[in-house]
């Protein structure tokens, strides 16, 4: 997490762009975006060719034509004229970068490129924007190298995640981005390996894929050696681990962008509708799907997958993704989604036959009841988590109910921070987690059979199963509290007559 001087540098490079007439959140970020990926192609080639001035050898497959080639950070940001300056990002780098990967086979971010627009058309914006992004990543590189917690790529992904914060700032913006608190809670209940294929169908700024990625750097073997350092485990990483779809042109390419900044090579971020029928290109393909998928949409008929409405013959988008995880997962596949509860207790039939699905044909393991607030100040909609593993054979013989009430924040519009926090607690309770030993239905967590769910219409709001204690409070009698608000009200016209009396 970026705190301190470079959240100010961060904030400061914000208002630069809004107090010039770029204030749409999205285009900052893009933008921003921009300038960072050019800096950072300039950054590894002047390692490659430090290396190869060390080794007296030719810079292997070099990217620049030199060290005054206008696309390179290094050379135009040294510029004096900011006309010189804009003409070179605006008709040398950011051209370059459009294209970039392409010829290498691999034309998925440029494809996501091709209607990206440079929109900083001021030489003096461009010079104060660039002078402001050469010193704050100068000190993030001086951050990363006294740091003994993370490297520069990571610090990069923490400058990223704090610019991608700002569109939960910024009013109908908000949607595009799940708490991060929440994000991360839902990986750890997954426990991703090293060799997973994830996908999130609607992956937006890809926060859930980023997570992935950061869950895993931390994770060691038991001899204490990186995860990711085994053989295979890194390219595996890189190359096939990361898939995400989204039909949003701006959000294709920030999320390739984020995931690209996070260190992650080759992210597979595909433009795709996911609930019409081109989705069914890339059936049965992942282990793992993390999802906060849109709610409360509603399709034209015609244009939704067949193999979806045959599972749940709907047009509503929240029950709709609940029946394109299921066909995007491979058998044993694992998935933690998070959906409105209206999905848990809906009475419709296409309600029920997707819970009955999850229910009776696959492996439903929990369900965490989480507070209306998680999404304020932009939606007050109650929601939940599910997790279930595909297996198309059952295996549900009870399911672990959580009723979180505390996520660490206040529950208002504000979202300040707050002692209460119930994630620790359900992340060590689902991991001991016992149905012979989890069954007061009075405490946070507790397990339900298969039998009780299918005697209630496969209910799963957890109201219906948890047990409510009552506290029996005692108040003073009528007459006490009477007597004390005639005392009060003497007391008060008191004070009014003291008043009166000095006003004369």
């Amino acid at each position: 997490m970026i705190t301190g001087e470079l959240r100010s540098k961060v904030d400061k490079l914000w208002e630069t762009f809004w107090s010039n007439g770029i204030s749409n959140p999205l285009s900052v970020i893009e933008q921003i975006s921009y300038l960072l990926f050019i800096k950072r192609l300039d950054d590894l080639e002047l390692t490659k060719e430090k290396k190869a001035q060390r080794l007296n050898r030719p810079v292997a497959a070099p990217i620049f034509s030199g060290k005054n080639d206008p696309r390179r950070w290094s050379f135009f940001k040294n510029l004096d004229n900011p006309d010189e300056k804009l003409r070179a990002v605006r008709d040398d780098a950011f051209p370059f970068i459009k294209q970039l990967r392409g010829e290498a086979g691999d034309n998925t971010y440029a494809h996501h490129m091709k209607d990206a627009i440079f929109l900083i058309a001021n030489p003096a914006l461009l010079a104060s924007v660039i002078e402001q992004v050469d010193k704050m990543l100068t000190l993030l590189d001086q951050q990363a190298q006294v740091s003994q917690d993370q490297s520069y790529v990571d610090l990069m992904g923490d400058l990223y995640e704090y610019m991608l914060s700002k569109l939960t700032q910024a009013g109908q913006n908000g949607q595009f981005r799940t708490p991060r608190h929440i994000i991360r809670m839902m990986v750890q209940l997954l426990e991703p390996g090293p060799r997973e294929i994830v996908c999130d169908p609607a992956c937006g700024t890809g926060g859930f894929l980023v997570a992935v990625a950061e869950y895993l750097r931390d994770q060691k073997d038991s001899e204490g050696n990186a995860v990711l350092n085994a053989p295979g485990n890194r390219e595996h990483f890189n190359q096939e681990m990361f898939h995400g779809f989204d039909f949003d042109a701006t959000m294709l390419r920030i999320g390739s962008m984020n995931l690209m900044l996070h260190g992650i090579e080759s992210p597979k971020i595909e433009a795709r509708d996911s609930l019409s029928e081109d989705h069914a290109a890339v059936d049965e393909a992942f282990t793992m799907i993390l999802a906060n998928p849109p709610f409360k949409g509603s399709l034209e008929k015609s244009t939704i997958a067949k193999d979806l409405t045959k599972i749940v013959s709907t047009t509503k988008t929240e029950l709709l993704f609940g029946a394109l995880f299921l066909r995007l997962l491979k058998k044993g596949g694992r998935g933690a989604v998070i959906v409105p509860d209206g999905v848990l207790f809906g009475s419709s039939t296409a309600h029920k036959a997707l819970r009955k699905e999850l229910v009776e044909n696959h492996k439903l393991d929990g369900l965490i009841s989480m507070p209306s607030g998680v999404f304020k100040p932009y939606a007050g909609v109650s929601t939940a988590v599910l997790i279930f593993t595909k297996t198309g054979a059952g295996g549900t013989d009870f399911v672990w109910f959580y009723d979180m009430e505390a996520d660490g924040l206040s529950l208002d519009d504000k979202r300040q921070t707050v002692q209460q926090n119930d994630i620790p607690d359900l992340l060590q309770r689902w991991k001991r987690r016992n149905p012979e030993i989890d069954t007061s239905r009075a405490a946070k967590a507790f397990f339900v059979t298969k039998a009780e769910i299918a005697a209630n219409g496969y209910d799963l709001s957890i109201n219906r199963y948890k047990e409510v204690t009552y506290e029996e409070v005692q108040y003073e009698s009528p007459k006490v509290i009477l007597h004390k608000l005639r005392s009060l009200e003497d007391e008060i016209r008191a004070d009014l007559d003291a008043l009166e009396e000095l006003l004369g």
